[in-house]
């Protein structure tokens, strides 16, 4: 839908509750075929005596709050992304909302097996779009200077998110228009997007996280591409690589039902600190000399790209069902960055990885 909703879970008089489903009149058809709540209501069904506000956001509150008052609730509880509007329309009619930002948290964390195959769907998608990206990349010419060219054109990084993009559309998968195609320095930055030139020789970090139309699952993954044979790939670059790849085989080894967050984390770091590389990011104002680890190894996955847990200090244990990425990365600010990502499901006997196509530099 694109417009407002609310759902409602009302207590009953002798036990248990009444979920009510408020909606925009023109989705009422399909909300009630699927069958989401007891009752699927219009913003009218629940207008206050002095009527609906014409604007949706205001009204869907005003929906709400009047629904909540005709059954003699004075207190709300909801989760952490209830607009602030909601807070606002509850306090004119004298009801008392709070938060708790744990609600339906874990529920979302623990995928169901009909959720799972939606994510490897969805995830079969994103690594093949970026196999095509690297691919193209590695089938580019180097023109003058070492800038990379096609159809006697310059290839960018808007050009390949472009082609990318595309390939999905053509695929039915919604475009990805944040992707990341970072080159050489940029890619020094785990979060540049990239833009401009892209040359051969140099490090080149392909994130792509699509979104299925159909079933609204997220896939996430991500390779570096360095243009060129193998054996001119970089020593410093081939040697960073080794270590992602490394980072990721030990934090996958320690994925599964009960275990921390940061117990992943801390696998990835472990293997980083083994082979001499820095882990953390610099004191504010400070310069760092080489390449460094600098932000956590995942998140989790599924109607939103990035949901709860983080893979980080202080992450949480991991619940079965959890479907989370496993993305180490080095950067360097002269040298540029290397990620590998891969998408993980916990489960009590370890994980099961949704990924299948290689983690090598060069893809020609």
């Amino acid at each position: 839908m694109g417009d407002p909703a609310a759902y409602l879970e009302i207590p009953k008089p002798g036990g248990g509750v009444e979920t009510v489903f408020i909606l925009r009149e023109i989705e009422l058809g399909r909300a009630r075929a699927a069958r989401v709540a007891d009752r699927t209501c219009g913003y009218g069904e629940f207008a206050p005596p002095d009527g609906l506000a014409s604007d949706r956001e205001i009204r869907i509150a005003q929906s709400a709050a009047e629904c909540f008052r005709r059954s003699g609730v004075r207190e709300v509880w909801a989760d952490r992304s209830l607009p602030m509007v909601f807070a606002a329309v509850f306090a004119e009619v004298g009801i008392s909302l709070r938060c708790d930002p744990s609600l339906g948290v874990l529920e979302r964390r623990s995928k169901s097996e009909s959720e799972i195959e939606a994510l490897r769907a969805a995830q079969a998608t994103a690594e093949q779009c970026v196999r095509f990206a690297c691919e193209w990349i590695a089938g580019c010419e180097a023109g003058a200077g070492g800038a990379l060219r096609r159809d006697g054109g310059e290839v960018t990084s808007e050009r390949v998110r472009a082609e990318a993009n595309m390939w999905l559309l053509r695929r039915g998968a919604e475009p990805c228009t944040g992707a990341i195609v970072a080159g050489g320095a940029q890619g020094g930055d785990c979060h540049e997007q990239g833009s401009g030139a892209l040359r051969t020789g140099e490090p080149i970090i392909v994130d792509i996280w699509p979104m299925n139309p159909a079933t609204r699952y997220y896939g996430d993954c991500t390779r570096t591409v360095v243009h060129g044979r193998d054996g001119e790939v970089p020593p410093e670059v081939r040697a960073m690589h080794s270590a992602v790849a490394a980072a990721k085989k030990a934090a996958i080894a320690a994925v599964r039902a009960g275990a921390s967050g940061e117990a992943v984390h801390g696998a990835a770091c472990g293997a980083f600190r083994e082979r001499g590389y820095l882990v953390g990011a610099p004191p504010e104002g400070e310069q760092r000399a080489g390449a460094a680890y600098v932000h956590g190894t995942g998140h989790g996955v599924g109607l939103d790209v990035h949901e709860p847990p983080l893979l980080d200090e202080g992450g949480p244990a991991l619940v079965d069902g959890e479907c989370v990425t496993i993305e180490p990365g080095l950067y360097s600010a002269s040298l540029g960055g290397v990620r590998i990502e891969d998408m993980v499901v916990a489960r009590a006997w370890g994980c099961e990885n949704l990924n299948s196509i290689p983690e090598t530099l060069t893809w020609a």
